[in-house]
């Protein structure tokens, strides 16, 4: 057998000969007339499917026909997020099973329905018998995503029918792993810890009839313990997170794995494989890095012109990750305004200032004035830029003391809920497997036997 130090030289070798084999020049894409990355020449998404779930608004039609950049708005089942927010706020309720339920079944539950429903979440939040133990406690892994990703699919072994793809049994695995997903994060984090950093294991049951968010909360912290505020303001970033439309990438991967008819743990790895990446989910863990960075490169957070040269810096690649990009600034689809992170930017402060982080706050507020005033100065740009939900999510799971480890997870206890209500949409309303079409840009050639190719001058 090889060593990995024996092979790494042939591996670099032959890694080299691949990237020169295989190099698409960018420019070929206009040639061929190929929206890469399913986005056209104005950053719009190419349209792929038809949804009911989500909408996302970022612009208006004016009279002449022109599109015109407005508030981002985000729409659940055709409700505004902002008056869902507003509504469950404005009772003093926890929202993410109520969303769960509109995302799911389109309507919005009566006092009984909602009641009947959480409780029915409450009654699988559940692993099956030695599942912690087996599949979690002796295979600790450093990244929990992929620990997410693994026990997923190894709960297809212990359901009695995994298979089925018909909709009673795909919805009940789907509120099974929506009532879970919380348990396989945590569970997952507290291995980690124990394991790998040499910290206390404890492993809680969640409570009886508590929200997806107390329960967390409550399984996370060794004493179990939290603050009103503290789950309120989860609770309200699990419904934040919980879907965005057909077109992101996970849930992109959610219709086209679903099309091909396999079964419902197969559909959700691959969504969390798609989450996993830095591009999609990893975002917030940027966030907060950078405004760690940000206070050790700058002195006097309170200086707006260091600040701002910090931007530039970030930009020009000087700074943090050399990537050229500020974090948390600017997405895809919205350009004046990003729903989400106006909503957090709210909940940020309120939870600043229980916490005694008003200055940490007020940095991340100069940040968000003055980085889109940087990078439209530095940048070609063909839309506005603001702050995005991960700039304010980053902040607010530092503040309830969530660790870097669980920030995408989190995203994926959220998201959970939209990717099972696009599965079911697939299955219902699909019947043929998703298969874009590529171009081939190699030329044809003739074949050499071994001998030729053997024979062949160096």
């Amino acid at each position: 057998m090889y060593s990995y130090s024996d092979i790494t030289p042939y591996i670099q070798k032959m890694a080299d000969v691949s990237q020169k084999n295989n190099a698409i020049r960018p420019e070929m894409y206009n040639e061929h007339h190929v929206f890469r990355g399913l986005r056209d020449m104005d950053g719009n998404g190419v349209v792929t499917g038809l949804t009911e779930i989500s909408r996302i608004k970022a612009k208006e039609i004016a009279p002449d026909g022109t599109e015109i950049p407005c508030e981002g708005q985000l729409y659940y089942r055709g409700y505004n997020v902002r008056d869902l927010v507003n509504g469950f706020m404005r009772d003093h309720r926890f929202g993410f099973e109520e969303t769960v339920y509109l995302l799911l079944f389109s309507e919005l539950p009566d006092e009984k329905q909602l009641n009947t429903f959480s409780r029915v979440l409450g009654e699988y939040r559940s692993l099956p018998t030695s599942f912690v133990r087996d599949m979690i406690l002796k295979a600790p892994g450093r990244d929990m995503m992929n620990v997410l990703s693994r026990s997923v699919l190894a709960l297809y072994a212990y359901d009695d029918n995994p298979d089925d793809i018909s909709i009673p049994n795909v919805l009940r695995q789907c509120l099974q792993l929506i009532a879970v997903f919380p348990m396989l994060a945590v569970y997952g984090y507290q291995s980690f810890q124990h394991y790998h950093l040499g910290k206390s294991l404890f492993i809680h049951l969640p409570v009886p009839g508590k929200s997806t968010a107390e329960s967390l909360l409550g399984i996370l912290r060794e004493d179990g313990a939290y603050t009103a505020l503290e789950a309120s303001v989860l609770d309200l970033a699990l419904v934040l997170h919980a879907e965005h439309g057909g077109g992101n990438n996970s849930t992109f991967t959610t219709h086209v794995v679903t099309s091909s008819g396999t079964d419902t743990y197969s559909a959700i790895a691959a969504a969390l494989g798609s989450l996993k990446g830095p591009r999609h989910g990893g975002a917030n863990v940027k966030v907060v890095g950078m405004f760690d960075d940000l206070r050790a490169a700058v002195s006097d957070p309170g200086d707006e012109g260091a600040v701002r040269d910090y931007l530039v810096r970030l930009l020009n690649r000087e700074a943090f990750d050399r990537a050229g990009l500020i974090y948390g600034m600017g997405h895809a689809v919205y350009s004046k305004s990003d729903p989400r992170a106006d909503i957090l930017r709210v909940c940020a402060g309120e939870l600043a200032a229980e916490k005694g982080c008003e200055e940490e706050y007020a940095l991340y507020e100069t940040v968000a004035r003055l980085a889109p005033e940087v990078i439209a100065e530095k940048r070609k740009m063909y839309k506005g830029v603001s702050a995005n939900v991960d700039f304010y999510s980053g902040m607010i799971y530092r503040m309830l003391g969530l660790p870097n480890e669980l920030f995408t997870p989190l995203f994926a206890v959220s998201r959970i809920a939209g990717w099972s209500a696009h599965r079911i949409e697939e299955i219902q309303n699909a019947g043929k497997i998703i298969r874009p079409a590529y171009i081939s840009v190699k030329p044809e050639r003739s074949y050499q036997s071994l001998y030729e190719r053997t024979r062949k001058p160096q």
